[in-house]
């Protein structure tokens, strides 16, 4: 895990043309303060482009105000007067970023980058304080698979878990997906590296994210976990279907001491692997033995389901996971996943990353937070925590 990663975000310079905005995934941040910028947000304004202008920046200089001084006590008059000075002079149509979405069709006027996120994070202190915070901002966080990964990559956006990220799926959005994605019908067909980004550019127009519609593989992988030491992954969320990529990407977070997170979406399942400190810790917790990802590529479908059930640890899955194991290319399409298991998924991987990348101690090891256990189960008789250092099963309520 690198100390300290600088994050420029890496947003276009003038608005993207109307006929490009289908794959575009990218906001451009215009400051009208700058002459090229002011040039280009007109020609934006007139090009018939825009549905939506949304400017509520006088609200957002008054929650700053508020935040910046929390004890103070100020009328309507007072507290316009104090957001005033806090624009040092700059009018308010020039203060801040417009950011246009082409996707949308939204302008959307917001405070400069610092004071924007000083305030859309001030509810997270003191459980993240503000020097926490900052630290946060300069990590790189790679997440592969983003049908269960989306909610995680979204939840670590919401919660400033991350400034920069690296999102990989070859996938496209899909009907059957809506039962766990946050998306609707007229997303319908777009790649889900696209979607993730534009849900994220949408909470944080600051945010540095690059996409991998490809996913990853033998010729993309060096790419995904950067080629330079300032270009490296901080953490790794994977969430990927393909074994390949499961085996291959571990090879390479622990040859580059890159902690791995994974839940797998079944009991509340959390896998931390901390190669971070443990440089020659097996993958999986040892539980696939010594195989390679060049190995798996010669499984067959006997093989690659043998060797899922030894990573997931097939007698720890959950009832309904243990049915659907002979039935999936019969009677069930593929594995079965609730939205409410992966948006669980998505609060336990950002809360381990943030303790992770804060230095916090996280061990490696398989976690459980397995709801069916703690809600409804028997409380005049808890159950006793089952841990090892490779399985936590936390099935108790009081």
């Amino acid at each position: 895990m690198h100390s300290e990663t600088t994050v420029e975000p890496q947003a276009q310079t003038c608005p993207e043309p109307v006929h490009g905005a289908q794959n575009a995934f990218r906001p451009a941040l215009l400051n009208p303060s700058d002459t090229e910028d002011e040039a280009a947000l007109q020609a934006l304004l007139e090009s018939g482009a825009v549905r939506e202008v949304h400017d509520r920046i006088d609200d957002q200089l008054e929650e700053l105000v508020r935040c910046l001084w929390p004890g103070a006590s100020l009328d309507a008059s007072g507290l316009a007067a104090a957001a005033t000075e806090a624009c040092a002079g700059v009018p308010r149509r020039c203060y801040g970023t417009w950011v246009w979405y082409p996707w949308s069709g939204r302008l959307v006027h917001v405070l400069p980058a610092e004071e924007f996120r000083l305030v859309r994070t001030d509810r997270n202190r003191d459980k993240i304080t503000r020097a926490e915070q900052q630290t946060l901002l300069g990590r790189r966080i790679g997440v592969l698979g983003l049908s269960v990964g989306n909610s995680a990559a979204l939840t670590c956006a919401m919660e400033g878990v991350g400034g920069s990220f690296r999102l990989a799926d070859f996938d496209r959005l899909g009907l059957s997906n809506l039962n766990r994605l946050r998306a609707g019908v007229h997303d319908l067909g777009v790649e889900k590296t696209v979607l993730c980004a534009r849900q994220m550019y949408e909470i944080d127009p600051y945010l540095d994210i690059e996409i991998h519609p490809q996913g990853v593989t033998e010729e993309t992988i060096g790419d995904f976990f950067g080629t330079t030491h300032a270009s490296g992954l901080d953490l790794l969320i994977e969430e990927c279907d393909t074994l390949w990529a499961k085996v291959g990407v571990r090879e390479y977070a622990r040859a580059r001491g890159i902690p791995v997170l994974m839940d797998a979406n079944d009991r509340g399942l959390l896998d931390v692997e901390r190669f971070d400190e443990e440089p020659h810790r097996p993958l999986f917790h040892g539980r696939a033995g010594a195989i390679t990802a060049r190995d798996v590529r010669d499984l067959d479908r006997a093989g690659a389901l043998d060797l899922l059930l030894r990573i997931v640890d097939e007698s720890h899955l959950s009832p309904a996971m243990t049915d659907a194991l002979g039935r999936i290319g019969d009677t069930l399409s593929s594995w079965p996943q609730l939205a409410s298991g992966v948006m669980l998924g998505g609060a336990l991987v950002t809360d381990t990353a943030r303790r992770i990348l804060l230095g916090a101690p996280v061990p490696s090891g398989r976690y459980y937070v397995d709801l069916e256990a703690l809600i409804g189960a028997d409380h005049t008789a808890p159950r006793a925590l089952a841990t090892s250092d490779h399985a936590t099963t936390v099935g108790t309520a009081s």
